[in-house]
């Protein structure tokens, strides 16, 4: 990632916060957003901390509004001078069986979950375009290919992100650009954490609760083991991957 600029949503915390620490690492400049000022900004913080040179700008935005989508677009821009990749993890969760799914909440998961993607991604295009060899790596779930029960909600836009990241590759590809998404199966992150410890839980126990059913390691993952999949779909490395989904899950779809 030497030279290259890259966009990560949902960088506040998590896979995004892992990637964009990653991307660092690999000698990227690194805008990260979040909907949170604060939070992102302690992101940013502890990578720059993290990695002895690094050049992480912290955006504050909602992406889930177009118009603010193409606002931290804009801003990477403006700040860097170029934009060469756009990773898009940025989603909120639903726990209410489909039966019980109100408008309010379709409307809210949509515009997280699947609108800032394509917000994100049709204000990059441009830039992407002018790069050569720009990159775009969607973040779905292991729950966009597999049902469950009582999350129907955000595995229906995980589910859509695949079709729209698909369509995507074929649309951009005589621009040079690369479009992937990868799910992954459960992923410890402090979103995990926090919810967790308002059920009385602790993080020791909430990692021994995925021993049965995350896959076949039967444990949680943890956010770096996401971003190195997300790094090799970002990178010159994976030159010939393009509309492909990555299952990052431990196994946990063929099951």
């Amino acid at each position: 990632m030497s030279g290259r600029i890259a966009l990560i949503t949902g960088g506040g915390g998590g896979i995004g916060a892992a990637t964009a620490q990653l991307f660092a690492e690999e000698g990227a400049r690194v805008a990260i957003v979040d909907v949170d000022l604060p939070t992102v900004e302690k992101a940013a913080a502890a990578i720059a901390g993290a990695v002895p040179g690094a050049t992480i700008l912290p955006l504050a935005a909602d992406v889930a509004q177009e118009a603010e989508a193409r606002r931290a677009v804009d801003a990477t821009v403006a700040r860097f001078g170029a934009l060469h990749t756009v990773v898009n993890v940025a989603g909120i969760r639903v726990y209410t069986p489909l039966a019980e799914a109100t408008t309010d909440d379709w409307q809210r998961i949509l515009g997280v979950n699947l609108l800032a993607t394509t917000y994100g991604c049709q204000a990059a295009l441009p830039h992407l375009r002018a790069a050569g060899d720009g990159t775009i790596v969607n973040v779905s779930s292991v729950f966009g290919v597999m049902g469950r029960a009582g999350m129907g909600q955000y595995d229906t836009t995980k589910a859509a992100i695949l079709g729209f990241s698909r369509a995507l590759a074929v649309e951009e590809a005589p621009h040079g650009i690369r479009v992937n998404t990868v799910c992954p199966a459960g992923t410890i992150t402090p979103y995990h954490i926090r919810r967790a410890a308002d059920r009385g839980v602790s993080e020791d126990e909430l990692r021994r609760s995925r021993a049965a059913d995350n896959g076949l390691f039967g444990r949680w993952a943890e956010p770096r083991e996401v971003a190195y999949p997300i790094l090799f779909l970002a990178c010159r490395e994976s030159s010939f991957v393009t509309g492909a989904t990555l299952m990052v899950d431990a196994g946990r779809s063929i099951l």
